[in-house]
């Protein structure tokens, strides 16, 4: 190597230790910056030329280091990994809440759950059957069906919003998701441009990739990465992104949640219409509005239709208190009783049926007893209601203990993506001393150079001449 050739291999030192540098500010710079990932600069021995010319050898000891390229840090295995655990949390989590909205429905335990009201209702009963000449205990147990009947219908309206709500909620979702695939098809395009053109695209993949976790949150996408730096976005099987293109799907299905049988809410195609198996939020979402909530406004109205048949069933067998016989109390009738459209049909104490004996005028308990007493049964109303509710609450403690299993499973992915793409400040403060120091070595060899060139140029002459 000659002397210049020294100088070469000291610029090229001082210029890939500035840009080993400048990438460790920008690791710095970005330390909570979301989805960003580390950058390393590939520092590269340049050697001498293996094959001599016809007039110079190579010394073999090479020409400096080159740090063209700035490596973007990631694990495509953990990559993935973490799409499809970010995936099943967001699907838990969407479960997880619909179970805790039923129970909000419900109110149970409490004094305005239904279970409250139908004990109260009975109870009512009782004190028909302990002063049956008392209008006013056959007045409170008009009041308290009366609320009962409310309190029913009131949870199958929350039920029914609850639906309403969801099935609002996933295609907002649906929307974000095609905007989204729009947002990553554009980013593919332009990061495809600058990698065929040998420019930087670590940012650009920083941006698509952030969204492709987004997408795998909310329908489950997952990641092909394809060549240039491009990835295909795939939600069960169907394509959502595919390079520069990208797909849309859409919600469709009943808007009755009383439907959902027949037609199902479900994700399909724009255009072609193929149904779609998603994962992430709108799966639990979907599970929430084919599922849990028509298998509790089911349950519900079965409730109502049994309180119904249990009270009229007794009560039409009894007479009032002018001895005339007994009728429905609850209603409609002639129809099926469901718990939206349960009501009250006795309005007058008077029409109370409390009595066994009749026709005419008495002051007999019969029927009030009769109807009090079946609060104890082990088939009746309140033992259906509540294995309705104790389903309910198992569900719901299955449903969060799922999602706190999975949420540690997803933390140990993150942190595990983490090791690997993110900023650990101790580490990048370890690589800026370590630079700098290769710096000032570089900058000190130009110097030794400078002051051999200028002993060997200024200070040396002929002797004796």
């Amino acid at each position: 190597m000659t002397t210049f050739g020294a100088l070469n291999t000291a610029t090229t030192a001082l210029w890939a230790q500035r840009r080993a540098l400048d990438v460790t500010g920008q690791n710095v710079a970005n330390v909570n910056t979301e989805g960003y990932s580390r950058q390393r600069a590939d520092l590269q021995a340049l050697g001498g030329s293996p094959v001599p010319a016809f007039f110079s050898t190579s010394t073999g000891i090479g020409s400096g280091v080159s740090a063209d390229d700035v490596l973007r840090i990631r694990d495509a295995f953990l990559e993935g990994r973490g799409h499809t655990e970010t995936a099943n949390a967001a699907r838990l989590t969407a479960v997880a809440d619909a179970h805790e909205l039923v129970e909000q429905a419900f109110r149970e335990p409490g004094d305005t759950g239904v279970q409250s009201l139908l004990a109260e209702m009975w109870a009512g009963w009782g004190d028909v059957a302990n002063n049956p000449q008392d209008l006013a205990a056959r007045g409170q147990v008009l009041q308290r069906l009366d609320t009962l009947v409310g309190g029913i219908t009131f949870s199958q309206a929350q039920l029914g919003a609850q639906w309403d709500q969801t099935r609002e909620n996933l295609q907002v979702v649906v929307a974000d998701v095609n905007a989204t695939a729009e947002t990553v098809a554009r980013l593919n395009q332009a990061i495809q441009r600058a990698v065929q053109s040998e420019l930087p695209a670590n940012d650009l993949m920083d941006q698509r990739d952030l969204l492709v976790t987004k997408l795998a949150e909310q329908i489950g996408g997952t990641a092909r990465p394809k060549e240039f730096g491009v990835v295909d976005v795939v939600v069960g099987g169907i394509s959502l992104v595919a390079g520069s293109q990208a797909s849309a799907f859409s919600v469709t299905g009943s808007l009755d949640p009383d439907a959902v049988a027949g037609d199902p809410p479900r994700i399909v195609t724009v255009g072609g219409g193929y149904a779609v198996r998603p994962g992430g939020t709108a799966e639990g979402q979907l599970i929430a509005l084919n599922d849990t909530i028509p298998t509790y406004r089911a349950g519900l109205d079965g409730i109502a239709a049994s309180v119904a048949a249990a009270v009229n069933g007794v009560h039409v067998t009894g007479f009032d208190e002018a001895g005339n016989p007994g009728g429905n109390v609850l209603g409609p009738v002639p129809g099926p009783v469901t718990a939206e459209n349960l009501t009250l049909l006795v309005t007058d104490p008077a029409l109370v049926a409390a009595s066994s004996v009749g026709p005419g005028p008495n002051t007999d308990n019969g029927v009030a007893k009769q109807l009090a007493a079946l609060r104890l049964s082990t088939t009746g109303v309140d033992a259906q209601y509540r294995a309705m509710i104790v389903e309910l609450g198992v569900q719901s403690a299955v449903a969060g203990r799922n999602l706190g299993i999975q949420q540690v499973i997803s933390t140990q992915v993150d942190a595990a993506r983490e090791s690997v793409a993110g900023v650990n400040i101790d580490e990048e403060m370890s690589n800026m001393l370590s630079f700098q120091h290769a710096y000032a070595a570089a900058a000190r060899l130009v110097t030794a150079i400078d002051e051999s060139l200028d002993v060997l140029i200024n200070r040396t002459g002929l002797v004796g001449l």
